[in-house]
């Protein structure tokens, strides 16, 4: 098979390295490293990249591999700590180093092969560095490719074998020319081909969804309005047609006429069974007087699937799956991939806040995508830009939006503030080269002047990020003269708010999020 097997040995750059593999249209998947032999060969990866990891190899307890592995044949790619990895099961010394390297350096490149095939020989280059420990000397059978002031090894290979490493990160974006790296090895090493592409992922999809389903039993779909959910429930309805019902739960935390334009949009666009449920005051008593970010999360995630219970019992026929859109970022935020080390972040309310006596089987088309691959899916499936395009929205809505208590006198200000925001950054022309822009609620209240007299009102933040998958994300520079105007009209227009403040914090090491 055209894949690739990536263990993950607990860098949060690993989701990185999946996501340059698959923008070379190659298929990869992130397991971790307890894998054992016998399941890694049968699952006949063309190619293996070991990951970075925050171990040391030598530390008690370090995440580790068959040292078999390096003998299957499969050509395998070490990324920092996987180069370690590899030295050390071949026999070599890894051991800390006296500086550590972090950030920009500069390597010296040997050979203009392997993996460098295409660079100048003797040449320098810009890598991102990120490790404490260093090689002074190669395994037995390997030569050093590249090498730093601080990193006598930063790059080896196998003299016979496919096996190489790298001690910096060829995955992020401050690697310059790390992507030919990964194509090097794609391609010119592993020998894949590109055929990983919109239209196979949703032909291999709709027939997993046809299979799973069978001939005669039905599925429901949380939706949202928002691109995950509704690429989910078209590529479902492809699969399974008039036997998916989806549920539109109005819990009472969506933004102005959302609910409206949802509705309106889907049944003009899609032809899909849509049924709404109001359940906006079941949602706010249960999140009454609950500060806490998590404990949100779960509460939602909870009161959705009894909402669904409910819903389904007027769905006629056999109702045996539920459909969610939930994403590969959810799953790496909420949970250490597939088993592996990776840090949980947070939890997501359709990840890790699904209650374990679930009446359904789940149904997660989505799971392995990024975002921006959602969008091409979508648009392979024919769904409209308005959809397609549109920002993200978490699925606990503005509850975590807004920090501390949750109540509708708070949610109706910051629905205010929002849709103001909004309309701001369209009119500027900026919405499309935004990722994500939201307005947050503080738990706080600042002293104010406003017509000669002392206010003592809210404080909102305002934040916008542009990112190519959720992973990682800068602040966008808004010009000064757009920050003002939404701030003016804020100010003016919403009775309550008498400070805007602009959040510049990137991720890492904020969330996009507050919470």
């Amino acid at each position: 098979m055209n894949r690739v097997l990536i263990l993950d040995y607990g860098s949060q750059f690993t989701q990185l390295i999946a996501r340059r593999v698959r923008e070379a249209h190659v298929y990869c998947e992130i397991h971790p490293p307890s894998r054992d032999l016998a399941w890694i060969e049968q699952f006949a990866a063309k190619g293996i990249i070991l990951s970075g990891g925050p171990s040391s190899v030598f530390d008690p307890g370090a995440p580790t591999a068959d040292p078999k592995l390096l003998d299957l044949g499969v050509p395998v790619l070490g990324i920092c700590y996987g180069m370690q990895l590899i030295a050390h099961l071949s026999g070599a010394t890894v051991r800390p180093s006296s500086e550590r390297e972090y950030g920009r350096a500069e390597i010296a490149v040997r050979e203009g092969t392997g993996l460098f095939a295409g660079f100048e020989p003797q040449g320098s280059m810009t890598v991102w560095a990120s490790h404490s420990d260093r090689l002074d000397s190669p395994p037995p059978g390997f030569r050093v490719t590249a090498s730093s002031v601080n990193a006598p090894i930063a790059a080896m290979q196998h003299e016979a074998k496919p096996i190489f490493g790298v001690l910096f990160h060829p995955e992020v974006a401050h690697t310059p020319r790390g992507g030919e790296i990964i194509h090097n090895f794609l391609f010119e090493i592993c020998g894949c081909t590109p055929d990983w592409t919109p239209g196979h992922y949703i032909a291999q999809e709709v027939k997993k969804i046809r299979e799973l389903v069978g001939p005669t039993r039905r599925a429901i779909c949380g939706l949202s309005g928002g691109v995950d959910s509704t690429v989910a429930a078209v590529l479902v309805h492809r699969a399974i047609d008039e036997r998916l019902s989806c549920i539109f739960v109005d819990h009472g935390l969506l933004r102005r006429n959302e609910r409206e334009q949802v509705e309106h949009t889907f049944r003009a666009h899609l032809g899909i069974d849509l049924r709404a449920v109001d359940a906006g005051a079941r949602f706010l008593r249960d999140l009454e007087g609950v500060a806490d970010p998590e404990e949100k999360r779960r509460r939602i995630g909870h009161a959705f699937i009894d909402v669904f219970e409910e819903a389904a019992r007027h769905v006629t026929g056999d109702v045996g799956f539920l459909v969610q859109g939930t994403l590969y970022p959810d799953v790496i935020e909420s949970t250490s991939v597939k088993g592996g080390p990776s840090v949980t972040i947070k939890t997501h309310h359709n990840v890790g806040g699904l209650p374990p006596n679930l009446p359904w089987r789940l149904i997660e088309p989505l799971r392995e995508l990024f975002k921006d691959e959602v969008r091409q899916v979508g648009r392979e499936l024919g769904l409209p830009e308005e959809i397609v395009g549109r920002h993200p929205f978490p699925g606990p809505g503005l509850a975590i939006r807004v920090i501390g208590a949750v109540n509708e006198e708070r949610l109706d200000v910051l629905r205010r503030v929002d849709a103001i925001y909004l309309e701001e950054i369209r009119a500027a022309g900026l919405y499309d080269r935004i990722w994500q822009a939201f307005a947050v609620l503080l738990p706080i209240k600042s002293v104010g002047v406003m017509g000669d007299g002392r206010t003592y009102d809210h404080v909102v933040a305002l934040r916008a990020v542009t990112s190519r998958d959720g992973m990682t994300a800068d602040w966008f520079p808004f010009p000064a003269e757009v920050l003002a105007r939404i701030s003016n009209r804020i100010i003016n227009e919403v009775r309550g708010v008498n400070r805007v403040t602009y959040d510049v914090s990137s991720k890492p090491p904020a969330t996009i999020e507050w919470e």
